[in-house]
């Protein structure tokens, strides 16, 4: 009985804890990385579960937080956020390959056994401001123009997950992009250097982790930036 007792109220704790995280207060213009360490993340690699020792892939190199590529996985914030402003610097650092920021992030390892339950704002070259559902989903106008055939639409593993963006606006490979995410409440909106270029609603979540991806390709972060917002923005700057 006594061990009844003591379990309920530690899951009473974990759940008050969990509500608090969702409800803490974001500041204007916070840095949620130091860009000396990783504190206020933590590293998902799949492939580390069978060896511990595993070069990394996420470090601090140079005043900047670079994504390895591989082993592939996530890095992901120890805490929930809803109704932000999301702004993220970043660049290849060699060749042109995969990445992505992923919003309201919840379940780990979701799909494939990698992927937590999320909305990716994909990074891949070529493809910046596309959306990848996994385990949640989204809307957008002119859905069969940027999603294909309605039949194919779905979050799981066999269904198409791709909303391309309306149009590109990457810059030349090696130099510095800028993707502003904003969401609020079932809306994330997508510029890519000061570009709309996505406008998702009706997401079937609003609140949840981010993290970021190591998905290949060698992947330097100088800024990321967070601010609450009340209201989506015009322009991405």
């Amino acid at each position: 009985m006594r061990s009844l007792v003591l379990s309920c109220i530690l899951l009473l704790g974990i759940l008050g804890s969990n509500a608090l995280l969702a409800q803490t207060k974001i500041r204007k213009n916070t840095s949620l990385l130091n860009f000396k360490d990783l504190s206020g993340w933590h590293v998902d690699v799949p492939e580390a579960d069978k060896n511990p020792k595993i070069r990394p892939s996420f470090i601090i190199r140079n005043g900047m937080m670079v994504s390895m590529g591989k082993p592939e996985g996530h890095l992901i914030t120890d805490q929930v956020y809803q109704n932000y402003r999301l702004v993220v610097e970043y660049r290849f650092a060699g060749e042109a390959g995969n990445c992505g920021i992923l919003v309201h992030a919840s379940k780990p390892r979701r799909l494939y056994g990698m992927f937590p339950q999320s909305i990716e704002v994909q990074m891949m070259h070529q493809h910046a401001g596309d959306f990848w559902v996994i385990g949640e989903d989204i809307e957008v106008k002119d859905m069969e123009k940027y999603r294909g055939p309605k039949a194919n639409w779905g979050f799981e593993e066999d269904k198409n997950r791709q909303i391309v963006a309306t149009s590109m606006a990457e810059k030349p490979l090696g130099e510095w992009n800028q993707t502003v995410v904003e969401c609020l409440n079932g809306d994330v909106k997508v510029w890519v250097n000061g570009q709309m270029v996505n406008h998702g609603f009706n997401c079937t979540v609003n609140k949840g982790q981010i993290a970021l991806q190591a998905e290949g390709a060698e992947v330097e972060f100088r800024k990321v930036m967070i601010s609450p917002i009340q209201k989506l923005s015009e322009k991405g700057k």
